[in-house]
């Protein structure tokens, strides 16, 4: 699917058809955006700009020089954009072109940044008089999301903290839990490190207008921020990781304690137990009363229970 934004009487229009692509000039067009693009949306895209389009696989690159590059006559981004999910985060590859003023977007999914974007243009145009306008507006865009995502997961390390000092449900599924959130969090971190590798492209190219800088400058404070942020939050749940696996690990061992207990109290009735037990002639075995030896076994197994517990106790091991 294609969108086309162009100037029309002092207002932006849009357009989904590319034969009308063949009636504008460069003038006219300020964005083309290009969503799950065919060959032919592509080839009239090139043609109408003279140049040529990232493929998937460029945009999936990472490296710094395929991150952003600029010729004489275009500018190449590719750039990342987090998509959040029930329980995972994922990343999904964006292509930037700009030519001569001239924004084209290529995108496999539907993005919010965009959308909001969108809306804006129709409301107020002024804003975005070229191309480089769009790209740094959906870049504040973007980060005012992530911003959001890293406020929300604020929010979700609190109700685990929270969790953990009420000492509610903290098992290994919790402990997992923690672990999905730690690599989320890393997600945003890559997300928006990709964008302030980008914004430092930017603002080292003499293409931009200047009148841009000085938003890209705010923009740059707010990653800085975010990427303070979001390594306090990684440093909270590297922290609450630590106290569940002590935690678990307490309750294991309280465990084992009963257990090894249990052993011990144990031990001296099975001794009392298999020596009388033998099949020799033994004190009070001989005279035939079966049950008065009965009992006296069974105190004589109490009573050692109790030397046990006491012996314990006196060295504070229970």
């Amino acid at each position: 699917m294609i969108q086309i934004f162009y100037k029309d009487k002092g207002k932006i229009s849009i357009s989904q058809s590319l034969v009308f692509l063949d009636e504008l000039g460069m003038d006219d067009v300020i964005w083309i955006d290009l969503f799950s693009p065919d060959g032919d949306e592509k080839r009239a895209v090139e043609a109408f700009l003279d140049t040529s389009l990232s493929s998937r696989a460029q945009a999936e690159e990472i490296e710094s020089s395929s991150r952003y590059s600029e010729t004489e006559t275009t500018i190449s981004v590719n750039t990342n954009f987090l998509i959040p999910g029930p329980d995972e985060y994922s990343m999904e590859a964006v292509s930037f072109i700009l030519c001569e003023g001239i924004i084209v977007s290529i995108r496999n999914v539907q993005l919010r940044s965009f959308s909001d974007i969108q809306r804006r243009i129709q409301v107020n145009s002024r804003l975005y008089p070229t191309g480089y306008h769009v790209l740094i507006g959906i870049v504040e865009n973007r980060i005012d999301l992530d911003a959001d995502m890293i406020e929300l997961m604020s929010k979700e390390i609190d109700t685990y903290s929270k969790k953990v000092s009420a000492g509610k449900d903290v098992n290994e599924e919790f402990l997992l839990d923690i672990n999905q959130l730690q690599e989320n969090t890393m997600l945003v971190r890559e997300n928006v490190v990709d964008k302030q590798r980008m914004i430092s492209s930017i603002m080292k190219s003499d293409k931009f207008p200047r009148d841009i800088f000085p938003k890209l400058s705010v923009i740059n404070k707010d990653i800085v921020s975010l990427l303070n942020h979001t390594n306090f939050s990684f440093e909270r749940l590297d922290y609450l990781q630590n106290t569940v696996v002590g935690l678990i690990n307490l309750e294991q061992n309280r465990i084992m304690k009963v257990f090894t207990f249990v052993s011990l109290l144990l031990m001296p009735p099975t001794l009392i137990a298999s020596i009388y037990g033998m099949n020799i002639r033994l004190p009070m075995l001989s005279d035939g009363s079966g049950l008065w030896n009965f009992f006296i076994l069974l105190v004589l197994m109490i009573v050692a229970i109790f030397i046990v517990i006491l012996v314990f106790r006196k060295r504070r091991m229970l």
